[in-house]
């Protein structure tokens, strides 16, 4: 095929990945080859592709892509959760432009809506990942709210009921008043907050006029006053010993209530008085409870203030708080108030400040399910990458709590729990099956007749209903890795058996808990093993400012938009070079342009190859060149392979991108490239071909598009319809002669120094240099010769064994050279020059000295490392001698 003089992903992406969906080639049925399965953390059905998105999704398709390469059966699930907050969010503003509430609706009108939505933008991100060349399986694709997994969560809340794993109750939960809604604590980010700390008058009982003795406290939150109930002093603050048992009134309402005592009370912070609110304070319920102090709910569930408050009825908690400081002050009861930063927890989905509210909600026990997944992570047997995340995850899964899963939503899989009129309830999966339960409670020995149990049925049934609250979305999520291959629905079906546990699971470490932890522990619940081994934690996407990317801040660039100006490989590129695992990714669109140079390079590079003529009669002259990238492509496979193994997905690209940019573009090219306009023997050109055609098959993983374009070009042979690259064998690394390498970064050493002379004296590349050398090494020049003279325009060589006056002069390892230029030397200039490269060695010597004088260092490296350090000391001290001998010829 002809190929135009410059590479346009435009024409070859939607064309190349159009041919891999028709071909079939991202599908994967079970058979006889090895498994390699990956689950996609499903993102968001309300979510658009960002920055995050395309890193977490670029790795995982460069992984999919390797080991489909690699002859296994590679099986990428891709789908996207429902996530009930943020999805009725949007449904509810869709429903507020056609001017409907919610209110007015009834759940299975809001229900309907909420799918209508879904239809319609449900998609779109998956959409987006196909322009990135994510190939996953999208005949598996999965949603968490589709009939079948939405069975499995149903199925997994009743047997963890029966199991004594699920129960109802009335805790202290994070609620979202902007939602309306518990969210768990992984739900709840943690910001520092300009706040002001107010410090309140309460008079201590009896108050009698002009004597009115105050007891003063200090909060940020002085619209909960009015649900106070009681003040708390440490009893070991001697400024408050006289208070003991006696009762204050609460300001503006002048409700009294007790002085208790309790040791975790801080005497340092504020005045040492603490205001004990149960209903508002996770840490004030467990002080009420102790106490058995009254709970007074003073906030409905969208943050405003409710008659329990006795004042400021219905306004919200932010305006009430500017308005009863106004008071307090008016009344003599605000002391002072003083600027004050503290950390507040804000709800991840709405932005809404977390209240903390005692509520009747459903939990699910964790410290027996958790005891499993810690262990697998201790004892390897799933593996954190990188594993400094080891003991984020040992502290989260040694201080586990319940887990709050019920959610006060339409959106969602609906608890299955009945009520009776009664207040009674059950737990099943239909209402018919809750009208059995409800008859097994009533007939307790079962002595019913058929007609007296269906009566009983009857009647009930038009009192019965189901609990209004949904699951929380991770409840389904934590089910991800069986519930998609029908795990849980149809236990044993082939896919199931085949695909599970998988492989790896590539994520976010601000989900490691309550996603990754979670679905260790759904995995030995309901299948009796892990559910992955491996796990990729990549870093934050931030800016290169350091900075989260964010809408509000303004530097998220858009995906989409970056794929149009750079092409997908380029971002791909782009977005690998500065993203090792684990480590915050300092993004900057100029990686994107480094990718898209690189896949100009490639193309150039190619161009160059298909334009060389053949001349069948020529004999092979670059045999050491052949030999020596073999050599190299070897070695650097072996360190890409390494990397890989590590999960080292940056450095992996980093080694490739200087194996082809430097060592065959810069280097082996040109070595072998005819003169101009000249041909090439058949020998070198297959050779080369052949080398283009590995590097191709290297870099596929990480660029798909441009690689899969040039693979079918003629000069690789003709190709059917199947024989894609996508599917093509991956490289398997040989042996490399490490001596051979060696002897040939001394060749590059030489030509560069040419070169560097020529830069230095302004001589023309064209103008042809003598070159003599003084050879100190063992290095067998005659096999390099032919490659130095046409590299570095040398004409002629000759061997020397004292230095040549008036010459040029450099050392490439311990061998020395000469250029003759018919100039005058400036004796002062080289010796400046040599003396530099003397203090540099002497110091480079000392550094080696003091390492090989370390006992601990002697003692406890690896011989090899000890080895390495005495080559450098010897390679530097020849050095030494040649450039003080120098010296003196000066």
């Amino acid at each position: 095929m002809s190929i135009s003089t410059k590479y346009d992903p435009a024409e070859t992406e939607d064309k190349w990945y159009s041919y891999w969906l028709s071909k079939k080639f991202f599908h994967s049925e079970p058979d006889e080859r090895e498994p390699y399965t990956i689950v996609i953390p499903p993102p968001n059905v309300t979510g658009v592709l960002h920055m995050g998105h395309m890193l977490n999704n670029t790795i995982q398709d460069v992984m999919i892509r390797r080991a489909r390469m690699q002859g296994k059966n590679a099986c990428w699930v891709p789908g996207t959760d429902h996530a009930s907050i943020a999805t009725e969010a949007k449904v509810v503003a869709m429903l507020k432009e056609r001017g409907i509430s919610k209110k007015d609706l009834t759940r299975e009108e809001f229900m309907a809506y909420a799918w209508e939505w879904k239809e319609k933008y449900g998609g779109i991100i998956l959409d987006q990942l196909k322009k990135l060349g994510a190939s996953c399986d999208w005949d598996r694709t999965r949603f968490t709210m589709e009939e079948d997994l939405s069975e499995s969560v149903i199925d997994c809340f009743i047997d963890l009921y029966k199991k004594g794993k699920i129960y109802r109750g009335i805790r202290m939960v994070n609620w979202d008043p902007a939602g309306k809604t518990a969210v768990s604590d992984e739900e709840v980010i943690r910001k520092e907050v300009n706040q002001k700390l107010y410090y309140i008058k309460y008079s201590i009982a009896p108050a009698t006029g002009a004597d009115t003795e105050f007891l003063t406290i200090a909060t940020t939150r002085p619209e909960t006053i009015m649900a106070d109930a009681a003040i708390c002093i440490n009893p070991n603050d001697e400024r408050y010993t006289h208070l003991k048992g006696k009762k204050v009134f609460v300001p503006l309402i002048n409700r009294e209530i007790p002085i208790i005592e309790d040791e975790y009370v801080t005497m340092d912070f504020g005045t040492g008085c603490l205001k004990v609110t149960p209903a508002h304070d996770l840490n004030d319920y467990e002080l009420g409870v102790k106490h058995k102090l009254p709970v007074i709910d003073i906030l409905n569930d969208d943050g405003t203030l409710n008659e329990l408050a006795v004042i400021l009825v219905g306004e919200d908690r932010f305006v009430a708080r500017k308005k009863i400081a106004v008071l307090l002050d008016e009344a003599g009861h605000l002391e002072k108030i003083e600027d004050y930063k503290s950390q507040v927890g804000f709800s991840e989905r709405t932005d809404a400040a977390i209240e903390p509210k005692l509520s009747l909600q459903w939990f699910c026990k964790m410290d027996e399910m958790a005891k499993p997944a810690l262990a697998d992570v201790l004892n390897g047997d799933v593996k954190l990458i990188p594993e400094k995340f080891v003991n984020t995850y040992r502290h989260w899964m040694e201080n586990v709590r319940d887990w709050n899963i019920s959610r006060q939503l339409w959106w969602g899989q609906r608890i299955p729990a009945w009520f009776d009129d009664k207040g009674d309830w059950v737990v099943a999966k239909t209402k018919e099956d809750a009208l059995n339960e409800f008859l097994k409670l009533k007939d307790i020995d079962g002595k019913f007749t058929e007609e007296e149990a269906n009566g009983f049925k009857h009647q009930l049934s038009a009192f019965i209903r189901q609990d209004d609250d949904v699951l929380d979305t991770w409840f389904s999520s934590w089910l991800w890795p069986m519930s998609v291959f029908n795990g849980l629905k149809d236990p044993g079906n082939k896919d199931i058996n085949y695909y599970y546990p998988t492989n790896d699971l590539v994520t976010a470490p601000e989900i490691l808990f309550f996603w990754v932890a979670r679905m260790i522990m759904a995995g030995h619940e309901f299948m009796g093993k892990k559910p992955f081994t491996n796990v990729y934690l990549t870093g934050i996407v931030r800016d290169k400012l350091g900075r989260k990317m964010s809408k509000s801040l303004g530097n998220s660039p858009d995906p989409i938009g970056l794929i149009g100006k750079y092409g997908a490989d380029g971002v791909r590129v782009g977005m690998l070079l500065c993203s090792p695992a684990g480590n915050d990714l300092m993004f900057d669109e100029s990686y994107c342009e480094q990718g898209r140079n690189f896949a100009n390079k490639i193309w150039n590079a190619f161009r160059l190859v298909k334009g060389w003529e053949v001349d069948e009669t020529l004999a092979n002259p670059n045999a050491q060149a052949i030999l020596w990238f073999e050599n190299r492509f070897n070695e650097a496979l072996a360190e890409i392979e390494d990397n890989y193994k590590q999960y080292r997905l940056s450095e992996a690209l980093m080694t490739t991108y200087k194996l082809v940019w430097d060592d065959f573009c810069a280097w082996y090219l040109e070595m072998v490239k005819p003169v101009y306009q000249h041909p090439i023997d058949p020998v070198s050109l297959k050779a080369t071909i052949g080398f283009f055609e590995k590097i191709l098959s290297l870099l596929h993983p990480f660029m798909p598009f441009i690689t899969e374009e040039l693979w079918h070009d003629e000069i690789f042979g003709v190709k059917g319809e199947m024989d894609c690259i996508i599917v093509a064998p991956y490289p398997v690394a040989g042996s490399a002669d490490i001596a051979l390498l060696k002897d040939v970064e001394v060749v590059k050493g030489i030509v560069a120094e040419v070169r560097n002379i020529r830069n230095t004296k302004q001589i023309s590349p064209k103008e042809g240099l003598p070159l003599s050398v003084k050879v100190n090494s063992s290095l067998a020049y005659d096999k390099w010769l032919t490659i130095i003279s046409k590299l570095a325009n040398i004409t002629e060589v000759d061997f020397v064994s004292d230095k040549v006056s008036g010459a040029s002069g450099f050392m490439v390892g311990n061998d020395e050279f000469f250029i003759q230029l018919n100039e005058t030397i400036d004796v002062d200039a080289e010796r400046e020059r040599l003396n530099g490269e003397l203090v540099y060695l002497q110091g480079f010597l000392k550094s080696v000295d003091a390492k090989l004088s370390n006992e601990r260092f002697v003692q406890n490296a690896k011989p090899e490392i000890i080895q390495n350090e005495r080559n450098k000391k010897a390679d530097a001290e020849a050095k030494v001698k040649i450039i003080q001998e120098s010296l003196l010829s000066l």
